[in-house]
């Protein structure tokens, strides 16, 4: 992401003229142009023979194109009214093995309450697989008796982070309804089998929640994106994603990065890019281990991934309008998760 822009000098510009015109002191966008030019184009003391100046990133004479933040460059979380649909894509490849996922959800902003934030999440087409409506008995029950989930309502901290699912003690209730439905159109020991598993699922709600907890979908849009980015537009963190199936998630190091202007479309981008940062290994993954097998003082740290994302925000609602989620894994082969959303159009 380009850290400045350039200013093309013109007749009678000075580098005070052109400090005001910024609204920039004198001496920083020296500094600043300085620091970035080659050393036949560094200022001294007054414009010579410059043609181009290098501008902070953030400077512009057009103050609607810079966005709006708070505190310590922080970007700030205010989801009320939102009422979007997005069509969501996900890719799952494992070794040479590929399977794409594509629906489309619907999000609206409940209230705010206590540091929360409360969303209705609802699916709002039929789920496709590799480009086709699902038909196999396998997937179509799964697809099914899935309904009995939505509506479903979530929390998120004030970072927009998703927290945890709020309405799972109706889940029971709308099974009579969804199990009704599903007979209506399948019957024989499969369903039976398959029906008394989602019975089973449903009066351990701990056990709902963690399934939950693991959507792509959820995990992506409820990243947790809303944070302080200081003076660079920059933070790093350490973050987890459900790539895997482990009780505790392979966690990466990443650094995003917020451009403080935005584009011709009114949207806010942030990028992330990061590695995995975790002390298992390998082994230690396909085993299903919570923690490293090893017990060292100073560990090596398994580094056999990616993690990479991309943001774009409305820039008058400051939420999402699309966004991409890219995390991957060394296991045996490598396995990689994609996750693409974006607004679909009335």
């Amino acid at each position: 992401m380009q850290k400045f822009n350039i200013h093309t000098v013109q007749k009678n510009d000075t580098l005070k003229s052109i400090a005001a015109l910024y609204g920039l002191d004198k001496d920083a966008l020296k500094l600043f142009h300085n620091n970035l030019c080659s050393v036949r184009d560094m200022i001294l003391i007054e414009l010579t023979a410059q043609k181009e100046i290098f501008i902070p990133r953030a400077a512009v004479v057009d103050q609607n194109k810079k966005v709006l933040l708070g505190r310590a460059n922080s970007l700030i979380f205010n989801p009320s009214k939102i009422d979007r649909k997005y069509g969501v894509v996900i890719n799952i490849e494992n070794g040479d093995h590929h399977n794409e996922l594509k629906y489309e959800v619907s999000v609206r902003w409940i209230r705010s309450e206590n540091g929360l934030h409360y969303f209705e999440i609802d699916r709002i087409s039929k789920l496709y697989l590799n480009q086709e409506e699902v038909n196999e008995i396998a997937d179509m029950l799964a697809y099914q008796t899935s309904k009995v989930l939505y509506p479903l309502q979530i929390s998120t901290d004030e970072q927009g982070k998703f927290k945890t699912v709020e309405n799972l003690s109706v889940f029971k209730e709308r099974w009579a309804a969804v199990k009704e439905e599903v007979y209506k159109e399948f019957d024989g020991e499969t369903v039976d089998r398959y029906c008394r598993q989602i019975e089973k699922v449903l009066k351990a709600p701990e056990t709902l929640n963690l399934y939950l907890k693991n959507d792509y979908f959820l995990r992506t849009l409820f990243y947790g994106i809303y944070q302080k980015f200081g003076k660079n537009f920059s933070t790093e963190e350490n973050e987890s994603f459900p790539i895997i199936d482990n009780p505790i998630e392979p966690n990466y190091k990443i650094k995003l990065q917020l451009d403080p202007l935005k584009d011709d479309h009114n949207l806010i981008r942030i990028d992330g890019t990061g590695k995995l940062h975790d002390e298992r290994s390998v082994s230690d993954f396909m085993n299903g281990a919570p923690f490293s097998m090893i017990i060292d003082d100073d560990p090596v740290i398994n580094h056999n991934g990616e993690f990479r994302i991309r943001y774009y925000l409305d820039g008058n609602a400051i939420f999402p309008e699309s966004m991409y989620l890219e995390s991957s894994i060394r296991l045996r082969e490598e396995k990689k998760i994609s996750v693409s959303i974006a607004t679909v159009s009335e």
